[in-house]
């Protein structure tokens, strides 16, 4: 049998997290940002030399700054990153679950499986959050939807699947689509809108300027989100937050599906107290651009995002349930404390 020991100059080269973080979302597409962070996390516990307690939450503390800094917006990530330590925290507290005392071999090894552990169940809530969700799509209704949210995707294909079933509902699908980054490229969402349609299931594909127009004809928007914040607001992509706007003027229902992974501790204030910079609003004269200063263009960028204030949601559908915006305040204390 091989040796898997690696060779001296591979075993003396440092764990690059960013760059480990940064494969992992490129070879998985389903993976989300706070779990790759996550799992990147656990490789770096894997390769650690530390032989603490202390230099191993020093390292995760240092880690995560240094991933936080290096992604051009950190919300998401953040918001797995910061919940992880804290359950590998809240394990170190239990002294009993830990093997012998000044053990540290096993101690490393049960943070490890635990890593795992949570990793598992964190992949595990989009199902849940699916088998929540899909009552709110009825019989006959429409429902508007944008952005490529992977927990949105599944929540719609579990309610397709079961249109052959006792419970079986017959829906349609508005599908806001933004014009992609590459001109090459495919508009995020196409994927799940050609896995809607080869279930069954009747899909339109509008732009951005043709939501006002087609929510008359929607029942219900559910929207995915990249963060859930202490008031009840969530972080997503551009364009959220008006289509929020649109549905509270027309009476609809807004619904907001996230994991509770998502759920971070941040209260903006408004769309300009997000702790991120970004380049929606960039004025130039036509000086500026004879410099060589080129224009931001935001409706071909798919990493800038808005936020949507709670009194424009509906619900928010969770693994945890179906829960109010009020109610995100209490489910960050009972994670935290």
């Amino acid at each position: 049998m091989a040796s898997t020991t690696p060779a001296p100059s591979e075993a003396a080269k440092p764990f690059d997290i960013v760059a480990t973080y940064n494969e992992l979302l490129r070879s998985d597409p389903d993976l989300t940002m706070p779990i790759a962070a996550i799992e990147a996390l656990v490789l770096l516990l894997t390769h650690s030399p530390s032989s603490t307690i202390s230099e191993t939450l020093d390292l995760l503390a240092k880690s995560t700054a240094h991933l936080k800094k290096s992604i051009p917006n950190p919300i998401g990530l953040s918001a797995g990153t910061d919940l992880f330590q804290r359950y590998l925290i809240t394990t170190l507290q239990r002294p009993g679950q830990l093997g012998p005392a000044g053990d540290f071999n096993a101690i490393r090894a049960h943070l490890l499986s635990n890593g795992r552990l949570f990793i598992r169940r964190a992949k595990e809530s989009r199902d849940k959050i699916a088998a929540f969700g899909r009552g709110f799509v009825r019989d006959g209704s429409t429902v508007l939807t944008n952005g490529g949210s992977r927990v949105v995707a599944s929540l719609l294909q579990k309610a397709a699947d079961e249109k052959g079933g006792p419970s079986a509902v017959r829906f349609r699908v508005i599908y806001v689509l933004s014009p992609a980054k590459d001109s090459s490229a495919e508009p995020e969402g196409m994927e799940t809108v050609r896995a809607l349609r080869a279930k069954g299931v009747p899909v339109a594909t509008i732009p951005e300027s043709a939501v006002a127009y087609s929510l008359g004809k929607a029942d219900i928007v559910i929207v995915g989100a990249e963060g859930v914040v202490e008031n009840g607001g969530i972080v997503s992509r551009m364009g959220t937050y008006q289509i929020g706007l649109l549905a509270k003027a027309m009476a609809k229902p807004f619904y907001a599906v996230a994991e509770s992974h998502k759920f971070v501790r941040l209260y903006p204030l408004g769309q300009y107290d997000l702790p991120i910079e970004q380049r929606v609003i960039d004025f130039n004269t036509e000086e500026d651009i004879t410099d060589g200063h080129k224009p931001q263009s935001v409706a071909h960028s798919s990493d800038v995002v808005d936020f949507t204030p709670p009194h424009l949601i509906s619900a928010l559908i969770t693994d945890s349930g179906v829960l109010t915006p009020s109610a995100v305040s209490e489910e960050l204390i009972k994670i935290w404390f």
